[in-house]
């Protein structure tokens, strides 16, 4: 059966491995994109020349489609896109901002665009302004989050019932039951992020991978409301942040709180006490860090057996 996601992107599986932070380096992008998923490499924490570089890496690891995450407050943004253009980059997931900025733009170099939404009103900006698809990603998600705190099982319908164009689901997926669920609400394809965390490609640090094998249910929290709402492990640094709020800290004092590089200094230097550890709810249910194709492989399969067994039910 043909799927809308497979078509857009030309890839076997409609499985996207989220572009994060620190994180999602042209190791991980190729891995997954050869595995049959889409790739992503995730921009938001590298200078241009880094980028470049990445770009360069990623079409030398695998002859697959990959694509890059492009958050649209990013200062360098007219740099990234410049070189996405020059480095013939054919899929770009934009989030962070505002679609109609770039969408023309990268359409008219005849790149696939997606966007990142956590609610219907955005969703239908999106679907004006242009793009191929959107990411609809709900609360349970780590990183960048919805202030509204829609959950993935709520947004999911809401979105689909609201667009005409593909529809990718994100938040709380990293197993191929939740995949079929994704499915069951109108989704085309998953967008998982904190799975592949947990993987020998991924850029983060040994230390925070190892916070996520070892994070339970309840584990994680959203925070950092009035600045960008991101799902934090909690630590000593999560927890000044939940006493500052309680006390009625204003944005300026909680950006200083915040100070800069405070997720380089958790996700990528390993800093598990004051550093950012940015990570979804299903960071409980994430036991071992496997190799990322190892992963895709075990969510499809999973995926398959439960639609097999849905399939018989009958009342």
């Amino acid at each position: 059966m043909s799927n809308p996601i497979c078509s857009l992107f030309n890839i076997k599986y409609p499985i996207v491995q989220a572009g994060m932070i620190w994180c999602s380096g042209w190791e991980l992008a190729s891995a997954v994109s050869n595995a049959g998923g889409l790739g992503l490499i995730g921009s938001g924490s590298m200078y241009p020349d880094v980028l470049r570089d990445q770009i360069r890496k990623c079409k030398a690891a695998t002859g697959k489609p990959f694509g890059v995450n492009v958050p649209l407050l990013y200062p360098n943004i007219e740099e990234h896109m410049k070189i996405i253009v020059e480095e013939g980059v054919k899929i770009v997931f934009t989030s962070a901002g505002n679609p109609k900025t770039w969408t023309n733009h990268l359409k008219e170099h005849g790149i696939k665009v997606v966007h990142v939404v956590s609610n219907v009103k955005f969703a239908l900006k999106c679907q004006e302004a242009g793009v191929d698809a959107i990411v609809a990603e709900g609360f349970e998600a780590g990183g960048h989050n919805g202030r509204e705190e829609t959950t993935t099982m709520v947004l999911i319908p809401q979105v689909r019932k609201a667009i005409q164009i593909p529809l990718i689901a994100a938040g709380g997926i990293g197993y191929g039951s939740q995949m079929a669920a994704a499915f069951a609400l109108g989704a085309d394809a998953v967008q998982i992020g904190s799975r592949f965390v947990a993987t020998p490609e991924s850029s983060a640090h040994q230390n925070f991978k190892d916070s996520v094998v070892k994070a339970k249910e309840g584990d994680t929290i959203l925070t950092l409301k009035q600045l960008t709402p991101v799902r934090l492990i909690k630590n000593d640094f999560c927890n000044k942040v939940i006493e500052a709020e309680k006390n009625g800290a204003s944005v300026e004092e909680l950006t200083t709180l915040l100070g800069r590089a405070r997720a380089k200094k958790g996700m990528f230097e390993g800093d598990l006490t004051e550093g950012e550890l940015e990570i979804g709810q299903i960071s409980g249910d994430i036991n071992e860090i496997k190799p990322a194709a190892h992963i895709v492989e075990e969510i499809i399969k999973d995926f398959n057996s439960c639609i097999k067994r849905i399939g018989n039910l009958t009342f």
